[in-house]
């Protein structure tokens, strides 16, 4: 099966080459056509470089030297190759432009038909080094997802990796409304300024006061102000960078271990989340009747109540 994405790059890369085609094969006539006159007239390179392009594009200045019989036969053979190859190539450039004309106009709609039917989505807003890697991993988790960037430069690489987007400014409500702020899961904002995550966090509770809201601080006294603001979370990088590089140093072996459990998929064990709902079989029950650790071969490392209190290495 061949989706979209592929056909576009075999519509593209076809009509290249088509238009490479034609250039080569007009370079050989500029060549032929030159070494031609060259052979057969004894004109130097110059002069019979200027015939060979005046004759294949019939611009009409008429013949700087006069040429006898064989120049003549060779100037009617030189039109019709010439002009043929010159009425190729343009032809192929016309269409290859037509092509990316009419990929471009249904790519479009395709967006805009895949952002109006996105629904229980996140809406990512920020595609800088932090947005990238988020996207990433979400996308490996096949969970929905949304970009809101300013940057055009992003387009490109959004289109590449099928990711649905909107080249705008998070900020404005249009956008987020836009984005499907209504249908929407969560909001993560990863603007770099403070006052624009600040922003989007109060448009976006105003827009859904059931969304999830994460953002990222710069400043340890933009916490307070994102949480009154309404995020469920705050996120400061530079805060986890420096607490990850001091424990590190302290306990490096913890370190890789948890490096391990959450990031490498190449290893047997993960370290997971799992709700509990009201309708599971897990309500209600003790660890020891439920039977999960043995039925599921898991480690329970902490449990978390609804008021969010935390038991850790919880007993059975």
């Amino acid at each position: 099966m061949i989706n979209r994405k592929s056909l576009d790059v075999m519509i593209f890369s076809g009509g290249a080459k088509k238009v490479v085609r034609g250039v080569i094969m007009l370079g050989l006539v500029l060549m032929i056509g030159t070494m031609g006159y060259m052979i057969i007239e004894s004109w130097n390179f110059l002069d019979a470089l200027y015939m060979t392009v005046i004759t294949i594009t019939t611009v009409g200045y008429g013949e700087i030297r006069e040429v006898d019989e064989p120049g003549r036969i060779f100037t009617i053979l030189l039109i019709l190759i010439g002009g043929g190859t010159i009425a190729y190539t343009l032809g192929m450039v016309a269409q290859t432009m037509a092509e990316l004309q009419v990929k471009s106009i249904f790519g479009r709609r395709k967006l805009g038909l895949e952002i109006k039917s996105i629904k229980n989505h996140y809406i990512l807003c920020g595609y800088g080094r932090m947005g990238k890697i988020i996207s990433d991993e979400l996308k490996v988790k096949r969970i929905p997802l949304l970009v809101i960037d300013n940057d055009i430069g992003s387009k490109d690489l959004l289109e590449h990796l099928d990711i649905p987007y909107i080249i705008d400014d998070a900020t404005s409500e249009e956008v987020l409304i836009e984005a499907g702020i209504e249908r929407a899961k969560a909001l993560v904002s990863l603007v770099t300024s403070d006052a624009d995550n600040l922003f989007i966090t109060m448009t976006a509770r105003g827009l859904n006061p059931g969304l999830f809201i994460l953002a990222r601080a710069d400043e340890e006294s933009t916490e307070k102000k994102l949480l009154r603001a309404g995020a469920n979370r705050v996120v400061l990088p530079y805060l986890i960078g420096g607490q990850k590089i001091a424990q590190t140093i302290i306990r490096p072996a913890v370190t890789d271990f948890l490096e391990l459990a959450i990031h490498d998929k190449n290893m047997d064990l993960k370290m997971e989340e799992l709700e509990v709902g009201e309708m599971s079989r897990l309500s209600g029950h003790t660890l020891i009747d439920t039977g999960i650790r043995q039925d599921m071969n898991v480690i329970i490392v902490a449990i978390r109540k609804r008021n969010g209190e935390m038991t850790f290495n919880p007993s059975s």
